[in-house]
Parts: C-alpha cells; structure tokens; sequence
C-alpha cells in the first residue's frame, strides 16, 4: 500500500453499520377493488367461525369443544377421545400439502388472506383508520406533540384494540372450557388461573402483533416467509409488475399518450408502496417481504382507470408468462404440471383416507385388563378363575347397555354379571370373572375372545383378545 493510499483510507470517514435495520413505520393507505373484496369477505368467514362456533349447541353441549380435562374433542357430532390423536396427524398432513398445493399454483394465498396475522392487522388497521382518520391524517397525528385530541385519539384507538384482544383470547379459551360457563365465572370473578392466564397471554400477543408489530411478524418471526420460494417456479403465479410496459416511468398529465413523452404506463405515483402493508415496492421484483395481499394491484387498476390505460400492470402472472408474453390461456394451461398432479393427487388421497377413518369409527372401544394382583386361581367345583376389568368406552353421544360373552375354550363360562349400562361418550370398567373346568386345557396360556355387544344394536360389538392362564 503507497503512501497516497494510506493517507486516504486514513481519512476516510467510518462507517458503522447497526445489526438491526431500523423500522420505519408503515401507514398503509386504504385501497379497494376485487382483490380488497376478497380479503374483507375471508376477514368474515374467518371471525365469523372463530367467534361464533363456542356459542353453538348440539346435543345439549357445546358443539365445538376441545374438553382437555375429560380427554375429549367434540366436534359437532364427532366425538374424539386420546386414541383418535392419529386422526390430528391426518389432518395437518392435510393442511402442509393444501399449504404446498397453493403455493405451488398462486404464491402466498394463506399470507396474503386467511392467515390470523393478516387477518386481525387488516381489523387493527380499519379501527386505526376509523379513530385516526385517511393515511395522511394518521402521518400528521403522529408527528404532531401529544395534546389533547392526540392523547383522546390513541387512548380511543388503544382501547378498542384492547377490547378487541380480550375478546379474541377469551374467545380462544372458549374452545377448551365451556364458553357459557366461562361467561359465568367472568362476569362472577370466578375465573380459574389458567383461563385466567390464557385469555391475557392471548390477548396481548394479538394486541402486539397485529396493532405495534404489524409487518414485523411477517419479515422476522414467521419462517414460511423464508422458505416459501422453494415451492414457486417459473409457472407460478405470483404479483408481478411488468417492467417491459412500465418502463421508464414518470409523472404526466391525465390521457396523455405514454409513447409520446417517451414514458411507460407507470406514472410513478408510489401509490403501489403505500397500500403494501410491509412497506416494499413490488417495482422492484419479487422479494420475499411480499405477503402477496395483491392490494398493489388494487391500487394501480385504480390509477390505469384514471389514466384510460390498459388495467394489469401490476398484475398475477408467472415468470414464463411475463418473458413468453403468454396470455391467459397459456398460463392456465401450464398450471397442470407434475408438481400440482403430485400434490393434488397426494392432498385427495389423503383427505379420502381421513373421511373414510371418521365414517368407519367405531362406536364402542373395549379394553381388556387382567387383574395382576390375581393371575390364576382354583375355585370351588374343580374350576380355573381369571380375574379380568373390562374398560368398556361408549364413544357414541346415547347411553346404551352392552353385553359380554366369553369363548375360545371349551365350557369356558362367566360369572356375575355380564352386562353394564355405559353412559354417553363415557368409560365404565366392569370386573369379569371367567371360570373352566380344568381339563380344559393343557397347563399354560390359552387364547379367549371377549364379545362385547350393544343390546340395541348388535351391529355395535366388540370381539376383544384375553389370555386365560391354567396353572
């Protein structure tokens, strides 16, 4: 290194660079159009199940309750008890391959509509807009000192925020205990110390995520924002600007011909950035902060409306379609590939595998148990004693009353009772005491079947595997 150089690395001045970017804050302005529309209609369906299904009835209970206490889902009329856990599996199987399915056809639909995240911002964001005012009034509310208005206004807006978070926790827990008994215990302060805990845990973290953190969840916390460009190919349809027709851009007048100033149709108004809701300029090209909301697609058909120019500059497209100039028909054709078959073939198998499993479970489960205390026994008359319990679960929402039987060996015979009266979807042990003469069978372990059969309907029965021991 020379003298000269040393003397300006010397000079130069130093630059520090922070571990974490900075955050600017987005006021994300509010737009409309079909892509809004949908949005606002899953934000319905979404809040309408989630806040609605505890409060229905069925059966004389709640129709959706996951009842972790006494070990048991209902769900409408489907009762699922710890042994049905493989049915859980099946069912997030299901929603990972759904997950890929429509990555794979439209990028980030779960983000962009129906993920809780986006969900409950999109509510936060119209309180704000509803208590503060447009984006430009929130922009100057928030530069302008805390006086009174601004101090009503945030308290206002912190407040329905606050409401809106204890609803959506309470409602949670509304899921896991009775959501009218819970309703009774809050207005009677009676709460128990985990719905206590769990309606606040919930409910800050709502009130943090989507009121203070927003866009923040999406870039840092969530990893599917990382990973999710491994299932996008070049037919992928993805929110995409048109460079080729938008460059270069520039500002004119309303009507004016693009191609005679020399221009694109963008008209380079940013409107595109201050709709996006983290904040990026889709201008730039695909990044992995879009959350594809297509709410910049909304925002420029608007202004190409106004400009009488072709809609569709910032558009759903593929990367092949973008280059190839394919229309609409080409892009659908090339939807069909073998990824999407795998995929779909593989969510269909698997979903029909669940219906079929729900359809054919079976109405009563029996477990035998055998009384370890007492292996084997002789009893008066000359004849061999087991002792077994019976775990008889009526997994059915009507009471109903079993019989037992015994076979498998020769004048093998029960004694004391044979039947027991189970209630709905409840567990009953029935002690069983089986008895044979001693001839038999040859000294050892023998294989006996226990039928368990419903007196109202003998299609409901059990043929349950035991171990008789003769000493």
């Amino acid at each position: 290194m020379n003298q000269k150089t040393s003397q300006a690395t010397a000079a130069a001045p130093a630059v520090e660079e922070g571990l974490y970017k900075s955050r600017k804050k987005i006021h994300a302005r509010s737009v409309t159009g079909i892509f809004a529309t949908w949005r606002w209609v899953l934000v319905w369906f979404t809040q309408l199940l989630y806040y609605g299904l505890p409060w229905l009835q069925l059966n004389d209970r709640q129709a959706v309750l996951l009842d972790l206490v006494n070990r048991k889902f209902y769900i409408f009329g489907l009762v699922l008890w710890p042994q049905d856990v493989f049915f859980l599996a099946i069912i997030l199987i299901i929603s990972a391959y759904a997950l890929f399915l429509f990555t794979a056809v439209a990028g980030r639909l779960w983000c962009g509509y129906a993920c809780p995240q986006t969900v409950y911002t999109e509510i936060f964001m119209w309180i704000e807009e509803k208590i503060e005012g447009k984006r430009s009034a929130r922009i100057k509310l928030d530069k302008a000192p805390l006086d009174g208005r601004k101090l009503s206004l945030r308290a206002l807006k912190y407040g329905a925020w606050v409401l809106l978070a204890l609803w959506t926790g309470f409602t949670l827990v509304g899921y896991f205990t009775p959501i009218k008994i819970l309703w009774g215990e809050f207005w009677a302060w009676n709460l128990g110390p985990w719905e206590t805990f769990w309606i606040f845990f919930y409910a800050a973290f709502t009130y943090a995520f989507a009121g203070h953190m927003r866009e923040q969840v999406c870039l840092y916390m969530c990893p599917y924002a990382r990973f999710q460009g491994v299932m996008f190919d070049p037919d992928t349809l993805v929110i995409t600007y048109d460079p080729e027709r938008g460059e270069p851009r520039g500002p004119r007048k309303k009507g004016v011909d693009p191609k005679a100033v020399g221009k694109g149709d963008c008209v380079d108004c940013d409107i595109c950035v201050q709709v996006c809701p983290t904040g990026i300029d889709i201008r730039d090209g695909l990044q992995y902060e879009c959350i594809g909301c297509a709410a910049c697609i909304d925002a420029c058909d608007d202004v190409m409306g106004q400009m009488n120019y072709p809609k569709g500059l910032i558009r759903y497209t593929t990367e092949n379609a973008l280059e190839k100039h394919w229309g609409w028909q080409e892009i659908v054709g090339h939807i069909l590939r073998p990824r999407i078959i795998i995929y779909t073939v593989i969510l269909v198998g698997i979903t029909l595998a669940l219906i079929w499993g729900l359809a054919n479970k079976a109405d009563l489960r029996v477990n035998v148990l055998r009384d370890r205390a007492i292996l084997a026994r002789e009893v008066e008359g000359g004849l061999i004693e087991n002792v077994y319990r019976l775990q008889v679960m009526n997994v059915t929402e009507q009471a109903h009353r079993y019989t037992v039987a015994v076979t498998g060996l020769n004048d093998i015979r029960l004694e004391g009772e044979n039947s027991i009266e189970v209630p709905a979807v409840s567990t009953k042990t029935l002690p069983i005491l089986v008895r044979v003469p001693l001839e038999s069978g040859q000294k050892g372990a023998h294989t006996i079947y226990f039928d368990v059969k419903a007196e109202t309907n003998s299609k409901t029965a059990v043929h349950e595997k035991a171990t008789f021991l003769i000493p």
